[in-house]
């Protein structure tokens, strides 16, 4: 087992109605609070109302935020830079999915260092030395940002979309009320489930590192986010599956899968370059490429997907490599089951020959770094998983 380091500060308040005690939490960090929001749900089904109302008979002044884009954008989450100063807000809360948290912890990081441009912040060109409380209020399961050290945002001036991880971005408290989840559509529903799916494959699939009880709680939550992701999909209405979702999505994102062994996320940077030239969304984006890119590296790390094939999926072949194969098969087969795309062409991208090219340059930031922990995945490894992707 590898060397670790595990903290996770966030205070969970799940359940339902949790939102209730949001004053109580909030009020810990201050008089003002501005919540960040997405493009109109939260204010349509009242509970940007609730929430506001709930926070200023704490004695906390609500100001509002909203508009946050699927794929988190600079130059929006600047705009709140600018909004947060403007009403001296000492917490920022997210109030939705990882596109509203990632914006709200984007806010936090500008707010608190408001001489040094965000980007130069998210890209490290600047070290982030400190930050805001980030608090979330949580209506659908995918990113577990509400529990993360990681952000992602796009700089549309550039095309690029990068992720930060940091101590600084961990939420001081998470509100997660799963019957939230009924009012989300199936299709990003089933984009979040591939989400919570990859942010712990991402981390299983390390080579070579004996972690033994980490991969039972990670064989775990993926067995249980197959059953239970099948039916929120179908049955968005289903509390009880909708629970399992909402805590797989946190525990899957908060480093516990990783104790012991590590991560990896090529595939999500895989997914990055094509959100940042796409606009594919987040989940979908990982579908796509994860069968290619598991067939590029499956014979690399064989004991590893033997497992998996075994643990998660119950098959098993008459040798390693068609076990493997096997369970490879299965995971497309259950993307396919819930509607998100597993190849390009069902993503709606059809890249020219010079934008696999391109598409490569911006997964290894222009050939500098090599993917995988698997083995390295250059620009010509990386060009050919897109290429097989299609």
């Amino acid at each position: 087992m590898q060397n670790f380091t595990y903290l996770v500060p966030t205070e969970i308040i799940f359940g339902k109605d949790a939102v209730e005690q949001i004053g109580r939490y909030a009020s810990k960090y201050g008089k003002t609070a501005l919540l960040v929001y997405g493009k109109g749900s939260a204010v349509r089904s009242g509970l940007i109302g609730r929430i506001k109302h709930l926070l200023e008979a704490a004695g906390v002044t609500a100001e509002l935020f909203g508009g946050a884009e699927p794929n988190p954008t600079l130059a929006h989450a600047e705009e709140g830079v600018k909004k947060a100063l403007a009403c001296g807000a000492k917490l920022i809360i997210g109030v939705g999915g990882g596109s509203a948290i990632d914006t709200a912890k984007a806010v936090a990081h500008g707010t608190a260092n408001p001489e040094t441009p965000l980007w130069d912040l998210w890209t490290k060109t600047v070290p982030l030395t400190k930050s805001m409380p980030v608090g979330a209020v949580l209506t659908m399961p995918a990113a577990g940002s509400e529990m993360s050290d990681s952000a992602v945002l796009t700089n549309e001036k550039v095309g690029k979309k990068a992720g930060i991880n940091t101590p600084f971005n961990r939420c001081v408290f998470a509100i997660m009320d799963p019957s939230y989840g009924a009012t989300v559509p199936r299709r990003q529903l089933a984009a979040g489930v591939t989400d919570i799916m990859m942010h712990t494959m991402e981390r299983y699939f390390i080579p070579d590192s004996h972690a033994e009880l980490t991969d039972e709680i990670a064989e775990g939550l993926l067995r249980t986010v197959v059953r239970n992701g099948q039916i929120i999909v179908e049955h968005p209405d289903d509390y009880d599956a909708m629970s399992e979702i909402f805590w797989a999505s946190s525990l899957s994102h908060n480093n516990l899968t990783e104790c012991g062994r590590g991560k990896d996320f090529s595939v999500h940077k895989l997914g990055h370059a094509l959100s940042a030239r796409y606009g594919a969304i987040h989940g979908e984006s990982l579908s796509s490429v994860w069968g290619a890119w598991a067939k590029e590296v499956y014979k690399d790390c064989l004991p590893r997907f033997e497992r998996f094939a075994e643990k998660v999926w119950g098959v098993r072949g008459n040798s390693p490599e068609e076990t493997a194969k096997a369970g490879i098969e299965k995971t497309v087969a259950y993307f396919r089951s819930i509607g998100v795309p597993t190849s390009l062409t069902e993503l709606g991208v059809h890249p020219t020959e010079e934008e696999y090219a391109l598409l490569a340059h911006d997964a290894t930031a222009n050939g500098t770094v090599k993917l995988s922990r698997i083995k390295p995945l250059g620009l010509t490894e990386v060009e050919r998983i897109y290429r097989n992707a299609q």
